[in-house]
C-alpha cells in the first residue's frame, strides 16, 4: 500500500495499514467527541472503508448514541477496546480513523476545525485552518478531489 500510513490499538491485536492518504482531515471539537474520546477533540482522517487493511484481529462495532440521535459505530480492538475509526449515519463505505491510533499520528494535519462552539477555552486553533462554530458545505470546502474521492466511494458501494 502506497501512503505508508499504518496504526493499530493499544494491545497490538489490531494492525492496519492505508493504502491513500485520507481524502480529508478534521478535528472535531464537539461534546460527542470530547464525551467518546475522553479529550478536548477528536482528529479523524475520513477514508474510504476499502482503502484500510486490517491484520489481527477483526475491529468490532459498537453502537454509541449521540446528541442528534443518531447512531455513530466506533470500531473498537476487541481485546483492549481501543477506539480505531467510526462510521457516522451508517456510511458504511467511509471510515474516521483516529488519528491518534497512527504510529505517525502527526502525519495527518486537520484541513478544518468543525464545532468550535463548543471547543474549550484553552484550545487554540490556528489562524490558516479553516474554523466552522458548526459543520460547513463540504461542496465549497472541501477540494474537488476529495469530493471526487466520496463520490466514487458512495458510488463503489451502492453498486
Amino acid at each position: 500500500m502506497a501512503a505508508g500510513l499504518t496504526g493499530g490499538c493499544a494491545c497490538g491485536a489490531v494492525r492496519y495499514e492505508l493504502a491513500s492518504e485520507p481524502m480529508w482531515v478534521q478535528c472535531c471539537h464537539c461534546r460527542d467527541c470530547q464525551r467518546q474520546t475522553g479529550s478536548a477533540f477528536a482528529v479523524n482522517g475520513l477514508i474510504e472503508t476499502d482503502r484500510i487493511a486490517v491484520t489481527g484481529l477483526t475491529p468490532v462495532a459498537i453502537g454509541v448514541p449521540t446528541d442528534s440521535g443518531r447512531i455513530h459505530d466506533i470500531y473498537r480492538c476487541p481485546q483492549c477496546q481501543t477506539a480505531l475509526w467510526s462510521d457516522y449515519g451508517g456510511k458504511a463505505y467511509l471510515r474516521y480513523v483516529r488519528a491518534g491510533t497512527l504510529d505517525e499520528p502527526g502525519r495527518l494535519r486537520p484541513d478544518v476545525h468543525v464545532h468550535v462552539r463548543s471547543r474549550l477555552d484553552w484550545v487554540r486553533i490556528p489562524d490558516d485552518v479553516p474554523a466552522f462554530d458548526a459543520f460547513y458545505d463540504m461542496k465549497s470546502v472541501w477540494s474537488e478531489q476529495a469530493q471526487s474521492r466520496r463520490a466514487e466511494a458512495s458510488a463503489r458501494y451502492r453498486t
